[in-house]
């Protein structure tokens, strides 16, 4: 049940549609998307009243405001036990003598990485409506200890996210499979202009209607209100453009040196973009990865990187300003100092760049800023201050790009009394960054009016509620549809709003305001194709969802997996649960994977590979591998020339694979990618379980200790936490099993790396009943 909201007509129209099918809501910022989900969980909640609500968010910040809403808004009501199976209501139980009011703090939650993984298990098993960053669910159903059979409603916010391998792709995908009744729920202000990656989303969120709103919809326009867009123009001063044209020279000079290496045409040398460099780049490591250690492939990839560097510091010049441009290029300059790395110390040899340094530096000391400062103080003033200095009632959120212009623009109004704060990201490698709880109480206290104006950069302009914010301010424009309509949304969502817009003429600013503008265009135009492509779709089914065969072939028994719980991010963790396999989180002191008693898999990139042989890492793993395990072996994953990776000689590499296979006995198995490397691991455990010992094996090795020493830390090392290397210094402490056994927690406590909690563990395991 709901209270104290009245839907509108649009979130009812879209409502109706969401009840009957996985939908996509693409809704002006400010317009009520939370509110929607709200009405779809309590209709789903009253059809499936044992069921659970799962809501996904990005952020801690978001997670919390979406759980503040449904706290305020919903209202849940005890049922007694006259439930049907399945969930479903009884029909003649009178509902007025089933139903009491419950405290929400008890039936909604929110989870994140803050809250320890027993405290999530225990917070699922009690309340119905969770609210979570995609990361901290996804660890807890990989792990098993969290089931998503009785969900009845995934909420997915700012829904564009779901591309690529980003968390909410793979969690839909189970959702999708495992929930005994799936509704999917995907809301965002804009999934992208892209029609591939619109197509992606919908793909991988299972969508099968589009409910879309614009501004002019017949439902939408009564609610509103009018925002009036200001664009400032103002030009570069001659001083800038003398730095701008030796970074210019400078660009064109790298171009002018990759094509004389073969990799550039004629007509290329005009490529404007970071992301043309990026696929020049791209394209040039591919030809490294097939084994091409050609010397022009080498330097031309070089000096493309040098070419990003000199781009990045002209959209500094040109969109940002003097102070975060001098900032970038003396860093450059440092690292030149101590880096080995080609591409910065050829670049701060470049005479065009050290010209640009030099102009940059001596403009600092005269304290020659961008216009676009100036211009932003005064309107600042203008609109904050009054005639007698005081400051009036208004608030205003900056955007910029670059934190370290967020920090310049926070120092330049605090010093004109006017009270602003900073609002960014975690740490970075110059600044201390904001925590996701000191960002919560900033947002706190700019809706309490504790200061007027927010400077952020785009870690604000995502899906938070910030109510009557008078004017939003675009330090720069830029080129992407989803991130102008999330800034344009923060204003003239209960009053009349505007946004002001500053624009460099003859700069990158002016190409990336027409980028976002015809890109939203082209999203609106992407999206309306699609629906009628969905609904001819839906036409053709009779508006059903296919059901095959597939469903009622019985699923095969699940081969079992203990994996180490630092491989948890890794892709072919996730393709073994794809692939049905029963995976348990451990810490294993020794391999990646266990996959029986016998055997013990160690899982390496090739990269990672390589590394551990030139170090001597792997050979250590090896010896511990051997020792615990009767038949251990190597997975290494990859598509490059693994003789071409380093440089270093390829007989060399090949000597130490001829010692691994040689002397240590060890198998190495190569795969492609990880769905390969699932797939192997899939049929070495199969192989492995179908023996007579089957499945009941546990994540200590098989190997038998040979000597009286190797039994005794056999046994140690079984303990919980303890493993091989721990359990060699604890008999060195206590000299016998015995003492160990005996000891007290605060005796093994002073065992180093043993804490309060592995000692805890360890005495529950000795003196715990069986």
């Amino acid at each position: 049940m709901i209270k104290d909201f009245e839907p509108r007509l649009y979130q009812q129209t879209i409502f109706a549609t969401a009840a009957e099918k996985n939908t996509l809501v693409v809704l002006p910022t400010g317009m009520g998307k939370t509110h929607i989900a709200l009405m779809l969980a309590s209709h789903r909640l009253s059809q499936y009243p044992l069921s659970k609500i799962l809501i996904l968010a990005p952020t801690k910040p978001l997670v919390e405001q979406i759980m503040c809403v449904f706290k305020k808004h919903f209202v849940f009501s005890e049922v007694n036990n006259e439930i049907k199976k399945d969930g479903k209501r009884i029909d003649n139980v009178n509902d007025d003598e089933k139903k009491t009011e419950v405290d929400n703090d008890k039936r909604i939650t929110m989870f994140t990485g803050f809250v320890k993984p027993e405290e999530r298990i225990s917070l699922w098993q009690k309340c119905q409506i969770i609210a979570s960053t995609p990361q901290s669910i996804e660890n807890d159903i990989m792990g098993g200890k969290i089931k998503l059979d009785d969900v009845s409603l995934l909420v997915v916010d700012e829904a564009h996210r779901a591309v690529g391998d980003y968390s909410y792709c793979w969690l839909a995908k189970q959702y999708e499979k495992l929930a005994k009744y799936p509704r999917i729920l995907a809301l965002t202000a804009s999934p992208g202009s892209e029609l591939e990656k619109i197509n992606e989303v919908i793909a991988n969120l299972f969508i099968e209607e589009i409910e879309v709103r614009v501004d002019t919809d017949p439902d939408v326009s009564p609610y509103i209100q009018e925002v009036r867009i200001n664009w400032v123009k103002l030009e570069l001063p001659e001083e800038l453009k003398v730095i701008q044209k030796y970074l210019k020279d400078c660009y064109k000079g790298k171009l002018k040196d990759i094509e004389s290496l073969g990799y550039l045409d004629e007509t290329q040398l005009n490529l404007e973009n970071k992301s043309d460099l990026l696929r020049l780049q791209g394209h040039l490591q591919a030809e490294l990865a097939q084994g091409n250690r050609d010397f022009n492939v080498m330097k031309s990839l070089s000096i493309a990187a040098e070419a990003i560097k000199v781009q990045h510091a002209l959209e500094l010049l040109e969109t940002q300003g003097m102070a975060a441009l001098s900032l970038y290029l003396e860093d450059i300059q440092t690292q030149a100092k101590t880096s080995k790395v080609k591409a910065v110390q050829n670049l701060v040899r470049d005479l065009y760049f050290r010209s640009a340094l030099i102009k940059t530096r001596s403009l600092i000391d005269k304290e020659v800023e961008h216009p676009k400062l100036e211009k932003l103080k005064d309107t600042v003033k203008n609109r904050i201050k009054n005639e007698d200095g005081t400051n009036r009632d208004y608030k205003l959120i900056i955007f910029s790009q670059y934190r370290d212009t967020c920090q310049k623009i926070v120092e330049e109004l605090t010093n004109m009394n006017i009270t602003a704060k900073l609002f960014v990201g975690q740490a970075n490698r110059r600044q201390k960054g904001l925590t996701q709880k000191q960002q919560i109480e900033i947002l706190q206290q700019f809706k309490d009016n504790q200061f007027n104006v927010l400077v952020s950069s785009s870690v604000g302009e995502e899906g938070l509620d910030i109510p009557q914010v008078d004017e939003v301010i675009f330090y720069e424009p830029i080129p992407s549809a989803i991130r102008q309509i999330q800034r344009k949304g923060r204003t003239g969502r209960q009053e009349k709003g505007k946004v002001t817009i500053f624009v460099t003429s003859d700069t990158r600013d002016v190409g990336y305001r027409w980028s976002a503008f015809h890109k939203e265009k082209k999203m609106y135009r992407n999206l309306k194709d699609i629906k009628k492509k969905l609904i001819f779709a839906g036409l053709e089914k009779g508006g059903k969802k296919e059901v095959t065969l597939n469903k009622f072939i019985p699923e095969p028994e699940k081969v079992k997996l203990f994996v180490d719980h630092r491989e948890k991010g890794n892709h072919v963790m996730k393709e073994l649960l794809e692939l049905g396999a029963s995976i348990q989180l451990e810490q294993l002191e020794i391999a990646d994977y266990q996959v029986s008693k016998n055997v013990g898999v160690e899982f390496k990139t090739q990269e990672d590979f390589i590394d551990s042989l030139i170090d001597g890492r792997l050979f250590k793993q090896l010896k511990e591998m051997k020792d615990n395990f009767l038949k251990p072996l190597i997975i290494v994953e990859g598509t490059s020339d693994i003789y071409s990776i380093k440089n270093i000689h390829p007989n060399s590499i090949r000597g130490m694979l001829a010692s691994i296979a040689v002397d240590f006995n060890v198998p190495v198995l190569y795969s492609k990618t990880f769905k390969e490397t699932a797939a192997l691991l899939i049929a070495i455990a199969k192989r492995e379980q179908e023996k007579e010992y089957g499945k009941d094996f546990d994540v200590h090795g098989s190997r038998k200790p040979a000597s009286f020493r190797d039994q005794q830390e056999y046994i140690v090392s079984a303990m919980p936490g303890v493993g091989p290397n721990l359990a060699k210094q604890l008999l060195e402490k206590f000299k016998s099993v015995k003492n160990i056994i005996n000891a007290s927690e605060e005796e093994l406590k002073q065992t180093e790396k043993i804490g309060e909690k592995k000692a805890k563990d360890i005495k529950d395991i000795v003196e715990k009943d069986y």
